[in-house]
């Protein structure tokens, strides 16, 4: 499933009732966030006390400031750089597998990058709790249990 961003403009209050959000659209606003590199927005995705694990970085990343800093150096290195979704699928149980393919040209240099990866999201009152990237299969996998492992909780 290609997931094609079309633009939403600023995130809506989310109305106080029962309905869960649809984080599959919560996703698709973040990463056009990131296309258009407004990294505020994309930071705003994120509960205060979010993590961020990710195998590109070197680091464990702890709390939406600390992340929005990590994501400012990430996005300076690059003179260009997209976000695809080739694949969006909510899990159940706040728990969302993505497929992203990140293209991209380092500041001064004339080659592009292209990198696909697995992105797990846990997602808590329509912010993402956690997000952690590795390679697709080792997502899925680990997606797919955690989404289990939260169904039973």
């Amino acid at each position: 499933m290609l997931l094609t961003l079309a633009p939403y403009g600023i995130l809506p209050a989310m109305p106080e009732q029962s309905t869960p959000p649809d984080l599959v659209e919560l996703v698709g606003r973040a990463f056009e966030a990131a296309n258009r590199r407004d990294l505020d927005a994309v930071a705003s995705s994120f509960a205060e006390d979010a993590t961020f694990d990710g195998r590109g970085v070197p680091d464990h990343y702890e709390g939406r400031a600390a992340i929005r800093s990590m994501l400012e150096d990430w996005f300076g290195t690059y003179e260009e750089l997209g976000f695809e979704l080739e694949e969006v699928r909510d899990l159940g149980n706040e728990v969302v597998f993505a497929v992203v393919i990140q293209n991209g040209r380092l500041v001064g240099s004339a080659g592009h990058l292209r990198q696909r990866e697995g992105w797990v999201f846990v997602w808590e009152k329509g912010l993402i709790a956690s997000l952690a990237t590795s390679e697709v299969d080792e997502a899925l996998a680990g997606a797919e249990r955690l989404a289990e492992e939260r169904g039973r909780a």
